[in-house]
């Protein structure tokens, strides 16, 4: 299947990783292209922040020599320019043309920049890339005190990493506890108690003002640290699909089968912004899990399966003792109904809108997650008070008659 047909995918992480991996299983054997910019093989992101922070070793996705055995030119370290979609070729920067019939765009994101003086200096870090967590891992070597400035999944994963480390930490945070975008105000309280309570010194509600010598100013004094992360967010790598005419919202907009506004480009991972079946609307989602399964939907699309992308969005995190999975998109808007202990860190949380589960996310808790995506795949009206009662089994069983 496939023959003489070029099929291009730009980005080696984990979607492009695994669409290349797909369209081999699936028997496709025409010419596959796998272009990453990094100059290293695709690896899982994960671990980063957690594991590889602490001196773990690296987790590919293939072993080395898995891309020359299964005929896949692996090219790293080399990027895109352009995307001439009138000729079907992808322009490199060194002026190579490489012609395509089908291609895959999963450029990823990129860590969002903070805007304040002295976000340049060197003891100032980022975390996106292993190439980041490397630089990062071995300046916390030497480092004392760690100013995190950013309360989302990566600065509290970092924050847990280090103090597991033994480094002094403070978290720098303008809203009044971290996650709280995502999880809402109670649920970023759990988090705030629990970064609180393994030593982290809290700076809530402050704005950051410079980074300067001695650490973060803020409009509330200066936080002491002489390492410094940041983690305000990422932007999707839209430019390559933006310069081509591609449709951009917020990141390269695709159908439920992962196709852009051009026939025969697909975009898939923390790029690509797909109207989802089961939350009604569209999503960019960050996550591990999303590129895992939206890579391979994409690949078999591309050999012309018309394969629905519908797996229900899927985060986790381990900080300290409390391991957490997230599933489904939350809204601020959004019913919070909390079955179980919160205080001691045992519970399960749903997002309820219109009486339908929207999200859940289970702390250490680890015999619900079937259920819950059953529940919020479902799109079945219940009431909090079965939610906080009643038997899950049970639940799922009556809500699926």
């Amino acid at each position: 299947m496939g023959g003489d047909r070029n099929f291009v995918v730009v980005g080696a992480g984990l979607a492009g990783a695994k669409a290349v991996e797909t369209l081999r299983a699936e028997g496709f054997d025409g010419r596959i292209t796998l272009l990453g910019e990094e100059d290293r093989r695709p690896y899982e992101r994960p671990s980063l922040s957690k594991d590889f922070l602490r001196g773990a070793p690296a987790s590919w996705v293939h072993p080395e020599g898995y891309y020359a055995e299964n005929g896949v030119e692996l090219r790293v370290g080399q990027r895109a320019a352009a995307l001439d979609r009138e000729s079907r070729e992808l322009v490199l920067v060194s002026g190579e043309r490489l012609p395509f019939d089908r291609l895959l765009l999963a450029t990823g994101a990129t860590a969002r920049p903070l805007a304040v003086p002295g976000a340049n200096r060197p003891n100032v870090h980022y975390l996106r890339t292993m190439a980041d967590a490397e630089a990062l891992r071995s300046a916390m070597d030497g480092a004392e005190r760690i100013a995190v400035i950013g309360g989302g999944w990566i600065g509290t994963e970092v924050a847990a990493s280090a103090r597991r480390l033994g480094r002094s930490v403070a978290f720098v945070e303008r809203r009044n506890s971290p996650l709280q975008t995502v999880l809402g105000v109670r649920m970023g309280e759990v988090f705030r108690e629990l970064h609180a309570e393994n030593g982290v010194a809290m700076h809530m509600g402050v704005t950051v003002t410079e980074i300067v010598d001695a650490g973060v100013r803020t409009d509330r004094g200066l936080v002491e640290a002489d390492l410094v992360v940041v983690g305000v967010g990422v932007r999707p790598r839209v430019e390559l699909a933006r310069a081509a005419g591609l449709s951009i919202e917020d990141g390269i907009v695709v159908n439920e089968y992962l196709e852009t506004s051009s026939p025969g480009i697909y975009a898939a991972g923390d790029v690509a912004t797909v109207r989802h079946p089961l939350l009604g609307r569209k999503v960019r989602v960050e996550h591990w899990a999303n590129a895992l399964s939206q890579g391979p939907v994409a690949a078999r699309n591309m050999l012309g399966r018309n394969e629905v992308h519908s797996e229900v969005p899927f985060f986790f995190s381990d900080q300290y003792d409390l391991g957490m999975e997230f599933r489904g998109v939350a809204r601020p808007s959004d019913e919070l109904v909390v079955r179980g202990d919160v205080a001691a860190r045992e519970f399960i949380a749903f997002w309820l809108s219109g009486g339908r589960v929207m999200a859940a996310m289970n702390v250490n808790v680890w015999d619900a997650g079937e259920l819950l995506d059953t529940l919020i795949a479902q799109r079945a009206e219940v009431s909090g008070d079965l939610l906080r009662s009643a038997s899950l089994p049970s639940l799922v069983r009556s809500l699926a008659l």
